[in-house]
């Protein structure tokens, strides 16, 4: 895996794995069940990842979508691919949310809603409700 999958906790955070892209919990969570999607390419530009690689997205995209609506029942999703500090293609997944959710007994808002992510930011998450929050999303994405 590439150094931008390590950066943000691969092999720990992985929510999902295909064969061309890695689904990883964003350990800065932005929103409720932000996650990082790297490509497996040596790619440091999105038009250089591979045919196959392009073909898998629409999948992989499909799969975050069910597994984030199934958890969380976001009301939009932003994918950035900022590639200012990491240079190897991923997209910031960031589920979006008109109102605020509520997960491990703790209700977490979308404080720039219905603005632009600021993924400066991060949501305070204790160690334990975020090993919830990536059990639940693998078991999301185990089922979808």
């Amino acid at each position: 895996m590439n150094a931008t999958a390590e950066k943000f906790g691969y092999p720990k955070t992985t929510v999902a794995e295909f064969e061309h892209w890695a689904v990883l919990l964003r350990p800065a969570q932005v929103t409720l069940g932000s996650l990082v999607l790297v490509c497996r390419d040596a790619a440091t530009s999105f038009g250089s990842i591979s045919p196959e690689a392009s073909r898998e997205l629409q999948r992989v995209a499909a799969a975050i979508d069910a597994a984030l609506g199934a958890a969380f029942q976001h009301d939009k999703i932003n994918y950035l691919m900022l590639m200012m500090v990491d240079p190897d293609v991923h997209f910031h997944v960031l589920p979006r949310y008109a109102a605020a959710r509520t997960f491990a007994g703790a209700s977490f808002e979308d404080r720039a809603w219905p603005g632009p992510p600021d993924v400066t930011q991060a949501l305070e998450l204790a160690v334990d409700v975020q090993d919830q929050l990536l059990q639940e999303l693998r078991t999301r994405f185990a089922a979808s």
